[in-house]
């Protein structure tokens, strides 16, 4: 590899989840994720149904209904008011720009109660309404991740009428919006990565922490001048390469990373401790919940995006993934699997298991429509001493209780996400072990 290939895989991990996340953002005002139909900036998009196999977002869960807005601050601030919840969980995450989670409104934040809140653009804003709690934005754009707390089908109704109380208006409304750029028509998919970068980061710009990366990958053309990438030659071949090489680091990184494992499951209870700038309403902003150094801050953050954008910190929701058995063989639809919960997973919320396939992190249609599994989930049964088995496999169990507690798996490779929705203190200081995912059946 030459030195500008060298960089460019490097910077790669840099730029990643501004580009994977403003590409969403795009998808949800042009064309929609699955459920989430598309609207425009300033609008809450709601899911009236729990997501599916159509709905091709990485990692997306199937616990909640998700209420999406994107905001464009450009115009100035934005109003947000959420209703009375009652025991419902719900969160709304707010992520800006570069996919730093920079507030929360939500049950474990701001409580079950009505409230009113005021979006504030990174320039500041006069006149801000009495009454009105203010979130500072980092960027023009951010995202609203909102998620409603949904039991099943026969909860829908209920779940969409907490939706339908939010509101979300400017504050004034502005004769103009800059929006996103729109960029990268006609370069390959390679140099088209690094003119949405380039174009995309001098629009949204990176904080001044991140000098150090800037400065550093200067050279790519990334960080101000005219677009480089538009006429092919040795430097455009270069970058191409690096975008190639970056990826297979960025593919490799999620299979092999630095979160603890507990009873074989990867716990990322810190992979979104990358958002250590603007920590605002809702955020903990100490030490143990911030990622102290640059270097694997920013690896932790294209890694964590990648296998779960728009994910929560660790004391809203922890996720636990696994690719392997307790064995370390990997899990595949060929082979019947099972996990013992000895005692419930202490959380102030609920918890649950999600499967995806490999590689898109997509969840996999099957004939029961069952897509995860946890306390909430109509006829699981425990067991006389308590303990809950779930069963993993292809085709379905003959014993009543695996039956009854079955996650019908692919035939291929497949992935398992544990979540916990507002953790107890035994998840987040580690001492409560996660069910060992065994080979076999656990009733017979």
């Amino acid at each position: 590899m030459t030195d500008t290939d060298e960089l460019a895989a490097e910077a790669y991990l840099y730029y990643y989840p501004l580009v994977e996340n403003l590409r969403q953002v795009v998808r949800y005002v042009t064309t929609g994720v699955g459920s989430n139909p598309p609207r425009d900036f300033n609008t809450f998009s709601h899911a009236r149904k729990l997501a599916g196999p159509q709905d091709t977002f990485v990692t997306i869960n199937n616990d909640t209904l998700y209420s999406i807005a994107q905001l464009d601050l450009s115009g100035g601030p934005v109003l947000v008011e959420v209703p009375d919840t009652g025991d419902r969980y719900y969160v709304l995450q707010f992520v800006d720009a570069w996919s730093n989670n920079i507030a929360y409104i939500g049950t474990r934040s701001t409580g079950s109660g009505t409230g009113r809140f005021v979006v504030v653009p990174p320039r500041g804003a006069d006149g801000l309404p009495d009454g009105y709690t203010a979130v500072t934005a980092s960027t023009n754009i951010v995202s609203i991740v909102g998620r409603f707390a949904c039991a099943g089908p026969d909860d829908v109704k209920a779940a969409n009428a907490a939706q339908d109380a939010l509101v979300l208006r400017p504050l004034v409304e502005a004769a103009s919006y800059i929006g996103i750029p729109s960029v990268g028509d006609g370069l390959s998919h390679e140099l088209r990565f690094w003119e949405q970068a380039r174009v995309w980061s001098q629009t949204f710009p990176a904080p001044a922490g991140d000098d150090e990366f800037t400065d550093k990958y200067r050279p790519l053309g990334i960080v101000e001048g005219e677009s480089p990438y538009l006429e092919p030659g040795e430097f455009t071949d270069a970058m191409s390469a690096g975008y190639r090489s970056g990826i297979e680091k960025l593919e490799y990184l999620t299979h092999h990373g630095s979160s603890p494992v507990n009873n074989g499951w990867t716990v990322g209870m810190h992979m979104f401790d990358y958002s250590v700038y603007n920590l605002g309403l809702g955020t903990r902003d100490e030490v143990e919940w911030k990622i102290g150094d640059p270097a694997r801050r920013i690896v932790e953050r294209a890694v964590a995006d990648r296998l779960g954008l728009w994910g929560n910190h660790g004391y809203e929701a922890v996720y636990a993934q696994a690719f392997t058995d307790i064995s370390g063989a990997p899990l595949v639809g060929e082979k019947t699997y099972a996990a013992t919960f000895d005692e419930p997973p202490p959380v102030g919320a609920f918890w649950s298991i999600t499967l995806y396939n490999i590689p898109q992190y997509y969840l996999v249609e099957n004939a029961i429509d069952r897509y995860s599994i946890g306390d909430r989930t109509p006829g699981i049964r425990y067991d006389a001493d308590g303990s809950l088995t779930i069963t993993f496999s292809h085709t379905e169990p003959t014993d009543p209780t695996s039956r009854a507690n079955w996650l019908p798996t692919p035939s291929g490779p497949f992935r398992l996400v544990l979540r916990l929705y507002i953790p107890g203190d035994p998840v987040l200081d580690g001492t409560y072990q996660l069910p060992a995912i065994t080979e076999g059946v656990g009733h017979r």
